[in-house]
């Protein structure tokens, strides 16, 4: 496995450099999304458990301890890729997250605390899969006064004459050479064709699956 899971400048897994202590840090990212879920460290016994399981393993700092990621709670961690930095000094690893990565039972150990910009003043619609979250949290509370509500209600037709619709606007708009327009008319297309895959029960990482296999 850990031909399949660790890359780098030369994949070699003694290029990576641990701490006084034995240990390097490790971020860990959701594969599918690029959120940031957490930070652990890792000592080489935990590294190499993780090249041969293919799930994390880190070092416990506070019980000086080994650890498998969600061993108790289920929460695994499955890995897709593992990397070091340029200095060696710290890894990064690819992750399916299954459930919440926080021990608080939110989905990222970075939810909502800030030291300075928007802080927790609302969604932050960074990434279409913050998008589509929402979206599916939409059709299954309908909510009073939603048009997300609406469009579901109204089934997979009405649904795809909005994703024709606003195709069609996009396209105008282009070949009038109006870009502010174009772009305002392509959120419109990204967001009805979200929510039809809300309705179709698509999970959005079928979709960059799908774009991955076309990359070649």
């Amino acid at each position: 496995m850990a031909g399949d899971i660790v890359t780098g400048v030369a994949g070699d897994i003694g290029e990576v450099v641990f701490d006084a202590h034995g240990l390097a840090p490790c971020v860990v990212q959701d594969w599918n999304t690029g959120e940031v879920l957490m930070l652990a460290y890792m000592n080489r016994e935990a590294l190499d458990k993780t090249i041969q399981t293919g799930y994390t393993w880190f070092w416990s700092r506070s019980r000086g301890c080994l650890w498998n990621k969600g061993e108790t709670s289920g929460h695994v961690q499955q890995v897709r890729g593992l990397r070091y930095d340029c200095d060696g000094d710290t890894l990064l690893a690819l992750v399916d997250q299954t459930g919440p990565a926080c021990h608080t039972g939110t989905r990222t150990c970075f939810d909502e605390r800030s030291l300075c910009g928007p802080g927790d003043t609302g969604p932050l619609f960074l990434t279409l899969t913050d998008l589509y979250r929402t979206i599916v949290e939409r059709r299954q509370s309908a909510p009073e006064g939603s048009y997300t509500a609406r469009l579901f209600a109204g089934g997979v037709s009405a649904i795809g004459a909005k994703v024709e619709e606003e195709a069609a606007e996009v396209v105008e708009a282009a070949a009038a050479g109006d870009v502010p327009h174009a772009v305002y008319e392509a959120g419109d297309v990204l967001y009805h064709l979200l929510v039809l895959l809300a309705e179709l029960e698509v999970p959005l990482e079928e979709v960059w699956t799908e774009l991955e296999r076309r990359k070649g």
